[in-house]
């Protein structure tokens, strides 16, 4: 049910006039649209609901089948998840209810659908997108996306490649689990001003880049849309920082690649 992508853009006519299906589950919110695979964007606008509380597995599983109803969708669906995704198993779940863990989520949202779905973890999904067809097209050196929202997710590339289910959010830092203090929702809660946040920020960058020394860092989540007031505030990293190119649907994207690309291996 699941397939790991690499950075380039699948070539396939999967799905109604070459496009797939792409859902991205968040911790808030469960959005989805039909992707044009050659343009690398959203064929209709897009349809979201709030994620149920409590997020079971069950109850997401709904809410992906209403929005894959809404487009009245009969072919491939890719599925991002908030967590490790391997071979269609969800092995975390941060952000969503822990019932998660373990769970085969390939064959629980296949089954619910109809449909075959490949799913894979968010910010990968993220990642591929913006490699392919967003800031980080051409770049082959490391590159680093990071999403920033209810938490903060994590896609590293080298020579194009993915590195799959890296989860950087969760690296401690300062005694915190990283995300709780750099992500968006962390601004929000604390009602910190972008001048404080960007200072979180800019800790959990160098803590990174120390790690892994990248030539690139790819910020996306909705606060991409806003870079302009955080990201001038930040000069103790040394690599390049630039918003996401695709924005907040960047996730929907990349997960119709990586399913139209699981399509195109099996068949």
């Amino acid at each position: 049910m699941v397939a790991t992508s690499g950075a380039q853009a699948p070539q396939t006519t999967a799905g109604p006039a070459g496009r797939v299906l792409g859902v991205d589950i968040g911790g808030s919110g469960i959005k989805g649209a039909p992707v044009d695979l050659e343009r690398g964007d959203l064929a209709e606008e897009r349809h979201k609901v709030l994620t149920p509380q409590p997020a079971t597995p069950e109850a997401v599983a709904e809410c992906v089948a209403e929005v894959a109803g809404h487009f009245g969708w009969t072919g491939p669906v890719g599925v991002t998840f908030p967590g490790v995704v391997t071979g269609g198993i969800t092995r975390t779940a941060a952000n969503v209810d822990p019932g998660w863990i373990g769970r085969d989520t390939g064959s629980l949202l296949a089954d619910r659908l109809g449909l075959p779905v490949t799913v894979l973890n968010d910010a990968d999904a993220a990642g591929v997108a913006e490699m392919a067809f967003g800031a980080g097209r051409g770049r082959n050196g490391t590159v680093i996306m990071l999403t920033l929202g209810t938490g903060i997710g994590s896609a590293v590339f080298t020579g194009g490649q993915l590195v799959p289910n890296t989860e950087l959010g969760h690296l401690e830092l300062d005694g915190h689990d990283a995300e709780t203090r750099a992500a968006s929702r962390a601004k929000e809660d604390e009602e910190l001003s972008w001048a404080d946040w960007a200072r979180r920020l800019e800790r959990y960058l160098t803590h990174v880049e120390m790690l892994f020394s990248p030539d690139l860092f790819i910020i996306g989540g909705g606060v991409s849309r806003k870079a302009e007031k955080y990201l001038p505030l930040i000069e103790g990293v040394r690599a390049e920082m630039v918003p996401a190119e695709l924005r907040n649907n960047a996730g929907i994207v990349g997960a119709a690649m990586t399913a139209a690309g699981s399509r195109t291996e099996q068949g």
